[in-house]
Protein backbone atom coordinates (compact mmCIF):
# COMPACT_ATOMS: atom_id res chain seq x y z
CA UNK A 1 0.00 0.00 0.00
CA UNK A 2 1.72 3.16 -0.84
CA UNK A 3 -0.11 6.51 -0.20
CA UNK A 4 -3.17 5.27 0.79
CA UNK A 5 -4.09 3.12 -2.23
CA UNK A 6 -3.07 -0.49 -3.46
CA UNK A 7 -0.94 -0.80 -5.97
CA UNK A 8 -1.24 -3.54 -8.71
CA UNK A 9 1.23 -6.18 -9.86
CA UNK A 10 2.84 -7.42 -12.80
CA UNK A 11 -0.43 -7.32 -15.28
CA UNK A 12 -1.93 -4.69 -13.29
CA UNK A 13 0.73 -2.41 -15.71
CA UNK A 14 -1.39 -3.16 -18.49
CA UNK A 15 -4.86 -2.85 -16.39
CA UNK A 16 -3.51 0.52 -15.66
CA UNK A 17 -3.40 1.60 -19.24
CA UNK A 18 -7.05 -0.22 -19.97
CA UNK A 19 -8.50 1.70 -17.30
CA UNK A 20 -6.45 4.69 -17.71
CA UNK A 21 -7.51 4.65 -21.57
CA UNK A 22 -3.72 5.13 -22.60
CA UNK A 23 -1.36 3.69 -25.17
CA UNK A 24 2.12 3.64 -25.43
CA UNK A 25 1.49 3.82 -29.66
CA UNK A 26 -0.33 7.55 -28.92
CA UNK A 27 1.35 9.89 -30.57
CA UNK A 28 3.97 12.26 -28.30
CA UNK A 29 3.27 15.63 -27.87
CA UNK A 30 5.26 18.11 -30.03
CA UNK A 31 8.81 18.74 -29.87
CA UNK A 32 11.55 21.26 -30.05
CA UNK A 33 13.22 22.23 -32.90
CA UNK A 34 15.29 19.92 -34.96
CA UNK A 35 18.94 21.55 -35.49
CA UNK A 36 19.42 21.94 -39.47
CA UNK A 37 22.60 23.63 -40.59
CA UNK A 38 22.23 27.52 -41.29
CA UNK A 39 22.32 27.61 -44.67
CA UNK A 40 18.84 25.25 -45.27
CA UNK A 41 16.74 27.44 -42.22
CA UNK A 42 13.82 29.23 -43.66
CA UNK A 43 10.24 28.64 -44.00
CA UNK A 44 8.66 25.67 -42.00
CA UNK A 45 6.48 24.79 -44.47
CA UNK A 46 9.24 23.90 -47.01
CA UNK A 47 11.20 20.63 -47.37
CA UNK A 48 14.66 20.82 -46.06
CA UNK A 49 17.19 19.98 -48.82
CA UNK A 50 20.06 19.39 -46.44
CA UNK A 51 21.11 15.55 -45.40
CA UNK A 52 20.77 15.02 -41.98
CA UNK A 53 23.14 12.88 -39.94
CA UNK A 54 20.63 10.07 -39.32
CA UNK A 55 19.48 10.07 -42.81
CA UNK A 56 20.42 6.09 -42.87
CA UNK A 57 18.76 5.34 -40.24
CA UNK A 58 15.58 7.10 -41.15
CA UNK A 59 15.34 6.16 -44.50
CA UNK A 60 15.72 2.48 -43.87
CA UNK A 61 13.12 2.99 -40.71
CA UNK A 62 10.50 4.14 -43.48
CA UNK A 63 11.58 1.54 -46.06
CA UNK A 64 13.32 4.11 -48.53
CA UNK A 65 16.20 3.76 -50.71
CA UNK A 66 19.29 3.90 -48.42
CA UNK A 67 21.71 5.85 -50.01
CA UNK A 68 22.16 8.21 -47.16
CA UNK A 69 21.53 11.04 -49.31
CA UNK A 70 18.74 13.23 -49.00
CA UNK A 71 16.17 13.61 -52.25
CA UNK A 72 12.63 15.11 -52.58
CA UNK A 73 11.28 11.77 -52.08
CA UNK A 74 13.32 11.31 -48.78
CA UNK A 75 12.22 14.43 -47.75
CA UNK A 76 8.40 14.24 -48.16
CA UNK A 77 8.23 10.53 -46.42
CA UNK A 78 10.18 12.13 -43.52
CA UNK A 79 8.39 15.06 -42.87
CA UNK A 80 5.75 12.89 -43.09
CA UNK A 81 6.64 11.35 -40.14
CA UNK A 82 7.89 13.80 -38.40
CA UNK A 83 4.06 15.31 -38.54
CA UNK A 84 2.59 11.86 -37.06
CA UNK A 85 4.97 11.98 -34.26
CA UNK A 86 4.92 15.75 -33.31
CA UNK A 87 8.30 16.70 -34.31
CA UNK A 88 8.66 20.29 -35.53
CA UNK A 89 9.46 21.77 -38.28
CA UNK A 90 8.30 18.63 -40.38
CA UNK A 91 10.59 19.91 -42.60
CA UNK A 92 11.98 16.42 -43.48
CA UNK A 93 15.41 17.01 -41.50
CA UNK A 94 16.78 13.08 -40.35
CA UNK A 95 17.98 15.04 -37.36
CA UNK A 96 18.74 13.56 -33.50
CA UNK A 97 14.85 14.56 -32.64
CA UNK A 98 13.61 12.07 -35.73
CA UNK A 99 16.24 9.39 -34.78
CA UNK A 100 14.86 9.33 -31.32
CA UNK A 101 11.14 8.66 -32.70
CA UNK A 102 12.31 5.61 -34.77
CA UNK A 103 14.60 4.47 -31.91
CA UNK A 104 11.53 4.04 -29.76
CA UNK A 105 9.22 2.89 -32.84
CA UNK A 106 11.89 0.05 -33.95
CA UNK A 107 11.78 -0.78 -29.65
CA UNK A 108 7.99 -1.12 -29.89
CA UNK A 109 8.24 -3.81 -32.87
CA UNK A 110 10.18 -5.68 -31.31
CA UNK A 111 7.56 -7.02 -28.50
CA UNK A 112 8.53 -9.54 -26.23
CA UNK A 113 12.03 -10.01 -28.03
CA UNK A 114 13.41 -6.18 -27.16
CA UNK A 115 16.93 -6.72 -25.55
CA UNK A 116 18.29 -5.27 -22.80
CA UNK A 117 16.82 -5.86 -19.85
CA UNK A 118 18.06 -9.01 -17.82
CA UNK A 119 15.44 -11.54 -17.10
CA UNK A 120 14.86 -11.96 -13.62
CA UNK A 121 11.81 -12.81 -11.72
CA UNK A 122 9.41 -9.79 -10.22
CA UNK A 123 8.45 -7.03 -11.81
CA UNK A 124 12.08 -4.31 -13.54
CA UNK A 125 11.68 -1.23 -15.02
CA UNK A 126 13.90 -1.61 -17.64
CA UNK A 127 15.87 2.24 -18.74
CA UNK A 128 17.52 2.33 -22.11
CA UNK A 129 19.75 5.31 -22.01
CA UNK A 130 20.87 3.92 -25.87
CA UNK A 131 17.36 4.43 -27.14
CA UNK A 132 16.03 7.03 -24.88
CA UNK A 133 13.25 4.30 -23.80
CA UNK A 134 11.49 2.85 -20.90
CA UNK A 135 9.59 -0.31 -20.25
CA UNK A 136 8.48 -2.92 -17.75
CA UNK A 137 9.21 -6.90 -17.23
CA UNK A 138 7.85 -9.29 -15.20
CA UNK A 139 9.78 -12.51 -15.86
CA UNK A 140 10.86 -11.28 -19.22
CA UNK A 141 7.84 -10.77 -20.47
CA UNK A 142 6.90 -7.47 -21.51
CA UNK A 143 4.13 -5.90 -19.16
CA UNK A 144 4.65 -2.12 -20.48
CA UNK A 145 5.52 -1.31 -24.27
CA UNK A 146 8.59 0.71 -24.57
CA UNK A 147 7.67 5.01 -24.25
CA UNK A 148 9.81 8.08 -25.12
CA UNK A 149 12.14 8.71 -22.15
CA UNK A 150 14.73 11.06 -21.40
CA UNK A 151 17.42 10.78 -19.27
CA UNK A 152 20.45 12.98 -17.91
CA UNK A 153 22.46 15.74 -19.39
CA UNK A 154 26.14 15.55 -19.55
CA UNK A 155 27.46 16.26 -15.88
CA UNK A 156 23.92 15.16 -14.75
CA UNK A 157 24.04 11.92 -16.10
CA UNK A 158 21.55 9.05 -14.47
CA UNK A 159 23.03 6.62 -12.97
CA UNK A 160 23.63 2.98 -14.48
CA UNK A 161 22.67 -0.52 -12.44
CA UNK A 162 20.12 -2.15 -10.37
CA UNK A 163 18.42 -0.15 -8.07
CA UNK A 164 14.82 -0.11 -6.16
CA UNK A 165 11.85 2.16 -5.83
CA UNK A 166 11.97 3.59 -2.16
CA UNK A 167 10.00 7.12 -2.28
CA UNK A 168 6.77 7.83 -4.31
CA UNK A 169 5.37 11.15 -4.42
CA UNK A 170 2.58 11.99 -6.31
CA UNK A 171 2.97 15.69 -6.39
CA UNK A 172 6.55 16.65 -6.03
CA UNK A 173 8.27 20.07 -6.33
CA UNK A 174 12.16 19.92 -6.55
CA UNK A 175 13.58 22.71 -4.83
CA UNK A 176 16.84 22.65 -6.59
CA UNK A 177 15.93 23.07 -9.77
CA UNK A 178 12.63 24.79 -8.85
CA UNK A 179 10.22 22.68 -11.09
CA UNK A 180 7.55 20.15 -10.88
CA UNK A 181 7.80 16.20 -11.00
CA UNK A 182 4.66 14.71 -11.37
CA UNK A 183 4.45 10.88 -10.22
CA UNK A 184 7.69 11.13 -8.81
CA UNK A 185 9.06 7.56 -8.39
CA UNK A 186 12.61 7.31 -6.49
CA UNK A 187 14.88 5.04 -7.44
CA UNK A 188 18.66 6.50 -6.79
CA UNK A 189 19.06 8.97 -4.61
CA UNK A 190 17.45 12.22 -6.06
CA UNK A 191 17.07 10.69 -9.24
CA UNK A 192 13.36 9.57 -10.22
CA UNK A 193 11.01 8.42 -12.74
CA UNK A 194 8.35 11.52 -12.98
CA UNK A 195 6.51 13.54 -15.32
CA UNK A 196 7.77 16.36 -17.10
CA UNK A 197 5.87 19.06 -19.26
CA UNK A 198 8.97 19.38 -21.90
CA UNK A 199 8.89 17.58 -24.94
CA UNK A 200 10.28 14.54 -24.38
CA UNK A 201 12.40 14.25 -27.09
CA UNK A 202 13.99 17.65 -27.05
CA UNK A 203 17.96 18.48 -25.70
CA UNK A 204 18.87 19.27 -23.32
CA UNK A 205 18.60 15.88 -21.03
CA UNK A 206 17.56 16.38 -18.01
CA UNK A 207 19.14 16.71 -14.55
CA UNK A 208 19.18 12.85 -13.64
CA UNK A 209 15.74 11.78 -13.27
CA UNK A 210 14.31 10.11 -15.94
CA UNK A 211 11.55 12.32 -17.97
CA UNK A 212 8.60 10.71 -18.94
CA UNK A 213 5.30 12.28 -20.92
CA UNK A 214 2.49 12.96 -18.17
CA UNK A 215 0.45 10.24 -19.52
CA UNK A 216 3.09 7.81 -19.19
CA UNK A 217 4.62 8.38 -15.93
CA UNK A 218 0.84 8.17 -14.62
CA UNK A 219 0.26 4.98 -16.12
CA UNK A 220 3.59 3.90 -13.97
CA UNK A 221 2.55 5.08 -11.08
CA UNK A 222 -0.53 3.35 -10.97
CA UNK A 223 1.38 0.04 -11.41
CA UNK A 224 4.98 0.30 -9.47
CA UNK A 225 5.05 0.43 -6.01
CA UNK A 226 8.00 0.40 -3.24
CA UNK A 227 10.60 -2.07 -3.38
CA UNK A 228 9.98 -2.74 -7.58
CA UNK A 229 13.60 -2.95 -9.11
CA UNK A 230 15.02 -0.57 -11.75
CA UNK A 231 17.80 -1.64 -14.54
CA UNK A 232 19.66 1.33 -16.27
CA UNK A 233 22.67 1.19 -18.83
CA UNK A 234 23.84 2.84 -21.91
CA UNK A 235 24.68 6.03 -22.74
CA UNK A 236 22.39 8.77 -24.36
CA UNK A 237 22.18 9.29 -27.69
CA UNK A 238 23.57 12.62 -28.66
CA UNK A 239 25.54 13.47 -25.44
Amino acid sequence: MVSGRPVPRGAGLLVALTVLGLSPLSAPEAVAAEEPPPAVAGAAEECDPATGPYQRQVEEHLGLVVDGRQSAGDCAAIAAFQRRHGIEPARGYAGLFTHRAVMWQRALAEGDAIEGCPDTGGIVVCIDKNRQILWVEEAGRVVFRPVPARTGMPGYGTRTGWFEIFRREREFWSTQFEGPMPFAQFFSGGQALHASYRPIFEDPGSHGCVNLRYDDARALWSGLGIGDRVYVWGTRTGD
